[in-house]
C-alpha cells in the first residue's frame, strides 16, 4: 500500500509501493472478490432473472433488433439495453467457443461476469478522483478511499449481481474523474471531456433518468473551480458532446422506433418513484439510511468526521465536491417514494470520498487535515477493539454450537473480529508504522471475510426468502413430457422470474379457476405449496414427486 508523505506530489509511500502499483494491487484485490464464487448460487428474483432473459433475447436476436430489447417477447421498456447487450455478446461469444454442445443456458457466471467487472472498476476509479481533488496530500488519501470502497459489503455483493447498480456507480466515478481530467491545453481538455461523455452515455444507456442530474451537478462542480477560461469550456463542451452522441443516438432511434411508449423508460423509471412506492415498495428517507447504517462498517464511525471536515474545506476543491456529491447521491435517493435495499448503492461512492482523508489522519496523526473532533477520533480504535471481542465471541460461540443460529456464518466473521480487535489495538498505537499495520489489519479482515462469504452460497441470502426454483425447475421438466404444449402456473403465488429463467418459458400466476385454460386435454399443471382446490378441477400429485418446497400437481378439468 502506498501511503505517501503528504507533502507536495509524492508518489511513493512508506512501504516503497508506488502509487501505480498501489492501485494496481487493489483492483487485484478487487477482481478477487468479484470472481470469487460467481457462479455458486442461482439467480435471484427479480433483477437477475429480468436482466438475464433480456440479455438472452438480445443475444438470439437479429441485427438491429439486438439493439432493442423485449421480454418473453414484448417490448423492454424499463431499462436501456447497456449492460444487456454486453451480457449478450457474452453469450454468443459464449456459444461459440463452446460449439453445438452448449447448453441452452448460459451459466451462472457468465451472465454475472460483465457486471461484476465493470463494478471492480469503481475501486481504482474512486482513488483517481480523489487524486484529482486531493493532490496536494500524494496518493495516500486516494488509495484509502480505494480501501475503502474494496472492503464495503453493499457494493462488492451488489457488483457480482447480474444488476445494473455496480456498473452505474462505475460510470458515475468515470464521468467525475474526466471533469476532473479536464484543465490546460486543448488536448487533455478534449480527453477529459469525451470520456465525461462516454461515461454520461454509458448512465444513459443504464439508467437513464439518473444521467441528468449526475452530469448537470458534476458540471456546476467544476464551474464552481473557476479555473477554466471561456474558451476552455467551449474545448470542454464540445468534447463532451461528442461522447453524448452513442447514448442519445440511440434513445432518438428506440423512441422513433417504439414512439411515444419509449418515454416509459424515463418517466416509470424516475417521475414516478418519485410520487408513489411501486409494486409495494415503500419509500421515504429511513430504507436508505438504515442500509448505510447496515452496511458502513468498519468505516461508519469515520463517515461525520469526514462530512465535518468537507464543511470546514468547503471553499476547497474537494470539500466543495464531497458536500456537492452526497447532496445529490442524497437528494436523488432519499426523496423517493419507491424504495428497494440497492437504491442506496448512490451513496456509497460520496462515503468512500469522505472517510479517505480522515483513515489517513488517524493513521498520521499529523495535523494536516485538522480533522474537527480530533480527540473522537482518536477513540475510535477502542470502539473497533470492542467490536472485535463482541464479533469473535460470537463467531467462536456459533462455531462450538452455543448459538447455532450463527453456526453458519462463524467462519465468515473470524477473519473480520480479528481485524477488527488487531487493528483497533494497534491504530492505538504511538508509532506510525504499527498504525498503518492496524489499518492493513483491519481491512485485510474484512476482505477475508468477504472472499469467505463469496466463496460459500451465504452471500445471496434472498434466494432464503422464498421456495428453490432450480429443484422446481427441474420437476417440472422431468415431470411434464411435452413442456412447451403443457399449460403451467404458479398457483397462488407471485411470478418468479428467476423460475422462468431456468424453465426457458414465462410461468404466468393463477389465482383462481377462471385463470385456468387447460390444454386440449383439459390438463393444467399447478406448482403450489399445498394442494389446489380449483373450482370444477380435480388435481392429483403424480407418483414418484420428490419432497419440495413447492411441488408439481396435474390438473383435471371435471
Amino acid at each position: 500500500m502506498a501511503w505517501g508523505d503528504g507533502v507536495g506530489d509524492s508518489s511513493r509511500g512508506a512501504l516503497g509501493l508506488n502509487w501505480p502499483a498501489g492501485l494496481l494491487l487493489l483492483w487485484l484485490l478487487a477482481l478477487g472478490l468479484a470472481f470469487i464464487g460467481l457462479g455458486s448460487v442461482p439467480l435471484r428474483d427479480w433483477d437477475e432473472g429480468i436482466v438475464a432473459r433480456v440479455a438472452l433475447e438480445l443475444a438470439n436476436g437479429p441485427w438491429p433488433q439486438q439493439l432493442l430489447p423485449t421480454y418473453w417477447g414484448d417490448a423492454y421498456r424499463n431499462k436501456p439495453p447497456g449492460l444487456h447487450g454486453l451480457i449478450g455478446l457474452l453469450i454468443r461469444l459464449w456459444r461459440f467457443w463452446s460449439g453445438p454442445g452448449a447448453p441452452a443456458l448460459p451459466p451462472e457466471a457468465l451472465l454475472r461476469f460483465a457486471p461484476a467487472l465493470l463494478a471492480s472498476a469503481l475501486v481504482p476509479l474512486l482513488a483517481l478522483v480523489q487524486r484529482r481533488l486531493l493532490p496536494q496530500q500524494g496518493p495516500a488519501p486516494a488509495l484509502a478511499s480505494a480501501l475503502v470502497a474494496l472492503t464495503l459489503l453493499p457494493l462488492a455483493r451488489h457488483g457480482r449481481l447480474v444488476m445494473l447498480d455496480g456498473t452505474l456507480l462505475s460510470s458515475m466515478a468515470l464521468l467525475w474523474w474526466g471533469l476532473l481530467l479536464a484543465q490546460g491545453p486543448a488536448p487533455k481538455l478534449l480527453r477529459g471531456g469525451l470520456l465525461a461523455g462516454l461515461a454520461t452515455s454509458a448512465l444513459l444507456l443504464l439508467k437513464a433518468p439518473v444521467a441528468l442530474p449526475v452530469l448537470a451537478t458534476a458540471l456546476l462542480l467544476r464551474w464552481l473551480d473557476r479555473d477554466l477560461d471561456g474558451r476552455a469550456w467551449g474545448w470542454l463542451l464540445v468534447a463532451l458532446a461528442l461522447g453524448l452522441l452513442p447514448g442519445l443516438a440511440w434513445h432518438g432511434w428506440h423512441g422513433w422506433v417504439r414512439g411515444p411508449q419509449a418515454l416509459e423508460m424515463w418517466t416509470s423509471q424516475g417521475v414516478a418513484r418519485l410520487g408513489q412506492g411501486i409494486e409495494g415498495h415503500g419509500g421515504g428517507p429511513w430504507p436508505p439510511l438504515l442500509e448505510v447504517l447496515k452496511g458502513g462498517w468498519p468505516w461508519l464511525p469515520l463517515w461525520p468526521f469526514g462530512i465535518a471536515l468537507a464543511w470546514r474545506q468547503r471553499r476547497s476543491r474537494w470539500g466543495r465536491w464531497l458536500l456537492g456529491l452526497t447532496a445529490m447521491a442524497s437528494l436523488l435517493v432519499l426523496p423517493l417514494q419507491t424504495q428497494l435495499p440497492w437504491y442506496s448503492m448512490l451513496l456509497w461512492p460520496p462515503f468512500s470520498l469522505a472517510v479517505g482523508p480522515v483513515l489517513v489522519a488517524l493513521v498520521r496523526r499529523d495535523g494536516a487535515l485538522a480533522v474537527p473532533g480530533a480527540a473522537g477520533l482518536r477513540a475510535l480504535p477502542r470502539l473497533w477493539c470492542g467490536l472485535g471481542v463482541v464479533v469473535l465471541l460470537a463467531a467462536i460461540g456459533g462455531g462450538v454450537g452455543l448459538w447455532p443460529a450463527l453456526r453458519p456464518g462463524a467462519l465468515v466473521a473470524l477473519p473480520a473480529g480479528l481485524g477488527l480487535l488487531l487493528g483497533g489495538t494497534w491504530l492505538a498505537a504511538d508509532r506510525c508504522k504499527q498504525r498503518l499495520g492496524g489499518l492493513l489489519a483491519l481491512a485485510l479482515g474484512f476482505w477475508l471475510s468477504l472472499a469467505l462469504l463469496f466463496g460459500s452460497p451465504l452471500w445471496l441470502w434472498e434466494l432464503n426468502e422464498l421456495w428453490p426454483v432450480k429443484p422446481a425447475a427441474l420437476q417440472v421438466q422431468a415431470q411434464v413430457q411435452a413442456l412447451a404444449a403443457a399449460e403451467l402456473h404458479l398457483w397462488r403465488q407471485g411470478e418468479r422470474p428467476s423460475l422462468n429463467w431456468y424453465l426457458a418459458r414465462r410461468v404466468q400466476p393463477a389465482d383462481g379457476p377462471g385463470d385456468l385454460q387447460g390444454d386440449g386435454q383439459g390438463v393444467s399443471w399447478l406448482l403450489s405449496k399445498q394442494r389446489p382446490q380449483p373450482a370444477g378441477w380435480d388435481c392429483q400429485l403424480p407418483a414418484g414427486q420428490p419432497l419440495a418446497a413447492v411441488r408439481l400437481w396435474r390438473c383435471q378439468r371435471r
